[in-house]
């Protein structure tokens, strides 16, 4: 793609493919995984297949950290010199340090031309939220426009998901309103959505089954009968993937599956399957791979 006017950033909790990434031209800031002694810029020096293959012997749980507001900027900088604006999206504030460093690094480079938003979402849905800011941006518009509209698309965007387990969350922090449900972990599986930019949860079913299923039927009643826009992801958790894929793939205007990064699976955790979504009506992205097409991790 060539330089157009607004250049956009996310960060690396997107969980977007590098082809496509590259394809809408889209700079991803990563965050920091510390991982058995190491730390190691997520998606760079460590891609989920390694990550998800080293969990189950590490000795310690893993930790994230925030990009710093200098590496926002450095990326800011060089990006305004062949760009008007930058609009950057990121990972829920109530989740991550993440977007207050991203407001740091735009006032040390020029606040005026970069506009950063909290897009009080991650992962699948933080991915799609960004793929839609590139199509507003694609029209030439200027950034105070894309901002106006991936704010009013962000109140329509959907998340659900279900965890293998919610010890990951519960030790990284990030269970939000979940943590009702720790007391009866052994006996359901959750079903979890994100609500004001927290991991929150819908509702308790038997088994793992179950909660994809209803993942399903969430997804579905998100349609208003001209289709979705979809991304399933999931943390070593491909075939459950593939089903939920394949499931919703009638309705899907876009659709691709996904493996969760390594800093988004330290906090969920092995066996996650989800999807963000949201009315294709609103912006169409015209992206649709099937699970033999899409990206490797």
């Amino acid at each position: 793609m060539t330089a157009g006017k607004v250049a956009i950033v996310t960060d690396s909790t997107a969980d977007l493919p590098s082809q496509l990434v590259k394809t809408r031209g889209i700079t991803v800031v990563p965050l920091t995984l510390n991982f058995e002694g190491r730390s190691l810029l997520d998606g760079v020096e460590i891609r989920p297949s390694e990550f998800y293959r080293r969990l189950p012997n590490a000795t310690t749980h893993p930790t994230t950290s925030q990009p710093s507001p200098g590496r926002f900027a450095e990326a800011y900088s060089e990006l305004l010199n062949a760009h008007t604006e930058v609009v950057s999206i990121h990972i829920s504030e109530k989740l991550s340090g993440t977007y207050a460093s991203a407001v740091q690094g735009a006032e040390m480079t020029d606040p005026k031309r970069v506009h950063v938003i909290d897009s009080q979402l991650v992962s699948m849905s933080l991915g799609l939220l960004t793929l839609a800011a590139t199509e507003v941006a694609r029209k030439g518009v200027a950034a105070s426009e894309v901002e106006k509209r991936v704010s009013e698309m962000r109140e329509h965007v959907q998340t659900y998901f279900s965890v293998a387990t919610l010890e990951f969350l519960r030790r990284g922090g990030r269970i939000g309103r979940a943590s009702a449900m720790l007391g009866s972990v052994l006996q359901v599986k959750p079903v979890l959505c994100i609500r004001d930019g927290l991991v929150t949860p819908l509702e308790r079913v038997r088994t793992f089954d179950r909660a994809l299923n209803r993942v399903v039927e969430l997804t579905r009643e998100v349609d208003r009968g001209q289709g979705l826009c979809v991304i399933v992801g999931h943390a070593d958790a491909e075939a459950d993937a593939e089903r939920v894929a394949r499931e919703l793939e009638p309705m899907a205007e876009t659709l691709m599956i996904q493996p969760l990064g390594p800093v988004v699976g330290a906090h969920a955790g092995p066996g996650v399957v989800g999807v963000g979504c949201y009315p294709a009506d609103l912006l169409p992205l015209g992206i649709k791979t099937t699970a033999s097409a899409r990206t490797p991790a």
